[in-house]
């Protein structure tokens, strides 16, 4: 998380303009796709076998595909738009929903 933030703000500060890479996207899209098919899955067995720890594991993957699918807009918008500054935009959005969870992991009341 502190790398990231670190990552981020160093691309958008020094302006680095990242060269854009067909098969990182293409593994980035593969990602998530594989991750909302096994989200999908594992909601479903979690379901039908009414296993709590399986659910619960359904909705951590559909974060990681939701994960995966934003990286793949920021990069998108730099392959298409010249966007430049998506990418490392979409890290601070990474951060924000990082600490979020880990503020609602530690601080919630039981």
């Amino acid at each position: 998380m502190v790398y990231l933030l670190g990552q981020s703000t160093w691309v958008l500060v020094r302006g680095f303009r990242p060269h854009h890479s067909p098969l990182g996207m293409g593994w980035t899209a593969v990602t998530a796709v594989v991750m909302f098919a096994l989200a999908f899955g594992k909601a479903r067995t979690g379901a039908a076998l009414d296993n709590p720890v399986l659910k619960t594991e359904s909705r951590v993957t559909l974060i990681d595909a939701l994960l995966a699918a934003a990286v793949l807009f920021g990069l998108l918008l730099n392959f298409l738009a010249g966007l430049w500054w998506a990418d490392p935009a979409v890290g601070y959005v990474l951060v924000y929903y990082a600490v979020r969870e880990v503020m609602e992991i530690f601080f919630r009341d039981y």
